[in-house]
């Protein structure tokens, strides 16, 4: 076991840039994956058709395509930048456009915000890597999580709210003053430096990054790097992503996040179309999941990153993921007619703080797995599965509600959360995939 002192914010300056960009992400997301299903479903779609909505989501699933590109040229500060522009001059367009719901346009619309905030949280997750250390990514992880929330209550609850009371034209001007608001701080924020800390470096090969420096060093020109070390280029830089996912235990660790996610993944799916033919407002959904639900979640942010720093890595995903899958029980007495409305309300509380947990202590895995060195690749890598599981998650969610029922569809997918807990927990514990998860896993407070 390896003990380590506790992390303070103060001791992570950074906090305040990784706050404005995740909440950025947060906002658009917030509003198409709350707005969309609640106005199809209005509009008499089924299940199925609305859990196909996640094939929206599929540049989160397959950034790790252009991860390497984003990991290794120009700066991140530019490609910051140039996403978060581009975010807000979509927002601007999508004002003057007439969307009809289920219309093409408004789906490539959507797509192609997926896009460019993907490829704004490939630079930011590296950044993060690069500019923590260990004992500050349970705090960091929480202020990730909480942030991306608070973007789902600006987005989901407020902008859900505009869109109700006033019209699209008004909602996609708010939003982009929300994203041009959250690109402040990136204005004002440094480079980071391109070398790896001392504290962060990859082990799997013990002394050869102080070789290749003391190499360099005593050759007379320190600035130059072996090139063993240097970051792909060319043709390589293509399918450098290809290389990472066979880095020992990356590939293992993908497969544990995929069954750790999939079940609650398939209950998230079915919620809110589960509430709106409960009878519950555009307006009621909109301060319910967007507002409530995603401000608990900022408690169980905070809860998570406190969890975390008393019991370990271990200890808050078996603790938060158990907790998880037993809040989905919740939604199960609701499909089969018990407690109405208050016991939906209930659901959103325990949901949003327990889940947000559960996500909190998962994030900080993915961090300790990745190689500063490689940071957006890996840790890209690892959140693609996330969202894969998600999507898919989605999907089967809404055919099994579709064939069997709302209440059957919950049965399953806490069942196969439980599952999804337990294999993740039973195999890190035996085969914790490399140096960096294993010192994590293992460490005590």
């Amino acid at each position: 076991m390896i003990a380590l002192p506790r992390a303070s914010l103060a001791s992570t300056p950074h906090l305040p840039l990784l706050l404005a960009l995740y909440t950025a992400q947060g906002i658009p997301y917030g509003f198409f994956s709350l707005a969309l299903p609640v106005l199809m479903r209005e509009a008499g779609w089924s299940l199925t058709a609305i859990g196909f909505l996640q094939f929206l989501a599929l540049p989160w699933a397959i950034k790790f395509l252009w991860a390497p590109v984003v990991d290794h040229t120009g700066s991140r500060r530019g490609w910051l930048l140039s996403t978060q522009f581009v975010a807000c001059a979509m927002a601007v367009g999508m004002a003057w456009l007439d969307f009809q719901v289920g219309s093409i346009a408004l789906m490539v619309a959507v797509f192609l915000f997926n896009l460019v905030a993907a490829t704004q949280d490939i630079a930011t997750d590296g950044l993060a890597v690069r500019l923590l250390n260990a004992q500050q990514r349970g705090v960091a992880n929480a202020i990730q999580v909480g942030a991306y929330r608070l973007g789902m209550i600006l987005g989901g609850g407020l902008l859900l709210w505009l869109s109700a009371r006033t019209s699209w034209p008004v909602t996609f001007l708010c939003m982009a003053a929300l994203l041009a608001l959250s690109t402040v701080p990136v204005w004002r924020m440094a480079e980071p430096p391109p070398h790896v800390p001392e504290d962060a470096a990859e082990p799997a090969v013990p002394g050869l990054r102080n070789a290749a420096k003391a190499a360099a060093h005593a050759s007379g020109h320190p600035a130059q790097v072996p090139a063993l070390l240097q970051p792909p280029r060319g043709k390589a830089l293509a399918m450098a992503w290809l290389h990472r996912a066979l880095q020992p235990g990356l590939l293992a660790l993908t497969a544990l996040i995929f069954c750790y996610r999939f079940g609650d993944q398939m209950v998230s799916g079915l919620v809110t179309p589960f509430i709106r033919d409960h009878g519950m407002s555009r307006e009621t959904i909109a301060l319910m999941k967007g507002v409530v639900g995603s401000g608990t979640s900022l408690l169980g942010a905070a809860m998570g990153g406190w969890l975390m720093l008393r019991v370990g890595r271990r200890s808050a995903l078996l603790i938060s993921g158990l907790a998880q899958a037993a809040g989905f029980c919740i939604y199960v007495a609701a499909a089969l007619h018990l407690g109405g409305a208050p016991l939906l309300w209930v659901a959103t509380v325990v949901e949003g703080i327990v889940g947000t947990m559960a996500s909190v202590a998962l994030y900080s895995l993915m961090m300790d797995a990745a190689d500063p060195a490689h940071a957006g690749t890996d840790y890209t890598l690892l959140a693609s599965a996330g969202v894969a599981v998600g999507s898919l998650g989605g999907i089967v969610g809404g055919m099994v509600g579709d064939a069997f029922g709302y209440a059957p569809a919950f049965v399953l997918g806490t069942l196969l959360s439980v599952a999804g807990v337990l294999a993740l927990v039973f195999w890190l514990d035996r085969h914790p995939t490399n140096a960096r998860v294993s010192q994590a896993w293992h460490r005590v407070v």
